[in-house]
């Protein structure tokens, strides 16, 4: 088992989580990200910089993930690509992703996304706060105590 972050997208407080997370329970872990980022020095957790084209770091963790990993990312088509891999993947605001939700998800993204191309204003998703950073943390323990088989 590893953890991939798409670490561009992803909150300060989420990547914090995880590094302890990471370290606590020994799962490497390894950030994706368009430019470089603090990372603490241990063996577990790496860091790779990929190119800063569109959709760089998504290719990079849906073609080096595998089947039992978990991915960090609040990208819908990014979970769609490593659900379909057999790797778990969650939200920074800890929303499991899986073949039905991506598939509702990607319908309203959209849906959205039609409606902002015809002038419809959206909206964004409300600012990431204490309480969503509590129910990343619950989420992460969940899935981690049921994936990951200690060595």
């Amino acid at each position: 088992m590893k953890i991939w972050i798409d670490a561009d997208a992803t909150p300060r407080a989420v990547r914090d989580v995880l590094i302890k997370a990471s370290t606590k329970r020994v799962i490497p872990m390894t950030m994706v990200a368009n430019r470089s980022q603090q990372m603490p020095k241990t063996k577990w957790i790496t860091l790779v910089v990929v190119p800063g084209g569109f959709d760089e770091a998504d290719d990079y963790i849906a073609d080096h993930c595998q089947a039992g990993d978990l991915v960090i990312t609040q990208d819908i088509p990014l979970a769609a690509r490593v659900v379909e891999v057999g790797a778990v993947a969650i939200t920074p605001r800890g929303s499991q992703l899986d073949e039905e939700t991506v598939r509702s998800r990607l319908s309203m993204r959209d849906f959205k996304e039609d409606l902002r191309a015809s002038g419809v204003m959206t909206g964004g998703p409300p600012p990431f706060g204490p309480k969503d950073k509590q129910k990343f943390a619950a989420a992460l323990d969940r899935l981690l105590t049921k994936m990951h088989k200690p060595r």
